[in-house]
């Protein structure tokens, strides 16, 4: 085996393989970040994307996919078949990049990060069968997340163009978007730009139980802890048969003079305080 480093981040590593992958590549026991950074590299990815067989810890999956914006990205490579996601039984010494030709361990020490590399046609014809079985009876990880694609065609056609470009931009300008409970997830941010829109909230939350992000008892429970924090205010709108229906608001002069860009973090502001 040579000692080869490939690129002073994961990310390098990942474009390097995928590149040079003929077909599809076997991705075991990766790390968070490493996760993290092949559906980074996969939404960006100029041509055409291997697919990519990821088996990892379930738990480490979780925590990854708790991030709406990787776990929707991820969501879109599975529905386009670029990604399989399985869980791993049982760890192994270093993440493993096996393809038909090659097989790489990925070390890291520090900051750095190597690839130590093998094109030996045994071994690499011995790794890719036992890596592939144990892909083949591992267990499916349950990616529950919608497809960030679905999501904004769905919320353009059902909430409005406007509400999609809003949704957009505050998804731009976060790092992350985790169910936390202190941060702002997918839920707190679609009342978020709904509000801003003057969106019912009916609409909306139907919306997002149609599409898979939560349930319409999820939204209404979101909403009210947002009222009671003052991020949103209702009006009730009245309607021909049953209760008025609620307008969403933004509730807080703060919010009002924030545009798209700026709201996810004028709201978490007033979150902390």
């Amino acid at each position: 085996m040579s000692s080869n480093l490939l690129g002073d981040e994961i990310e390098d590593i990942l474009r390097e393989s995928i590149e040079d992958a003929d077909g599809e590549i076997l991705f075991v026991g990766p790390s968070a970040a490493a996760v993290e950074a092949l559906i980074g590299l996969g939404t960006e990815f100029d041509g055409e994307f291997p697919t990519v067989k990821l088996l990892a810890d379930e738990r480490l999956l979780k925590d990854v996919m708790d991030d709406f914006l990787v776990a929707s990205n991820a969501a879109d490579l599975v529905e386009a078949g670029s990604l399989e996601l399985r869980t791993l039984e049982g760890g192994v010494d270093n993440a493993l990049l096996v393809t038909e030709a090659r097989t790489i361990a990925v070390v890291t020490a520090g900051d750095a990060v190597a690839g130590l590399a093998t094109d030996d046609e045994s071994f690499v014809g011995q790794a890719h069968e036992d890596y592939s079985a144990r892909f083949e009876a591992a267990e499916t990880f349950n990616l529950r997340t919608p497809a960030i694609s679905r999501v904004r065609e769905t919320m353009e056609d059902d909430i409005g163009e406007q509400s999609r470009t809003d949704f957009d931009a505050v998804l731009d300008s976060l790092e992350t978007a985790r169910g936390d409970g202190d941060g702002l997830d997918e839920v707190t941010i679609s009342l978020l730009v709904a509000a801003k829109n003057d969106v019912l909230l009916y609409d909306i939350s139907k919306w997002g139980e149609d599409v898979g992000i939560a349930s319409k008892a999820t939204f209404s429970r979101t909403k009210t802890r947002l009222e009671e924090l003052g991020l949103i205010d209702t009006e009730k709108v009245p309607i021909d048969v049953g209760r008025p229906r609620l307008r969403l608001k933004l509730g807080d002069d703060r919010l009002h003079d924030a545009d798209a860009e700026e709201l996810a973090s004028v709201a978490q502001s007033m979150i902390a305080s």
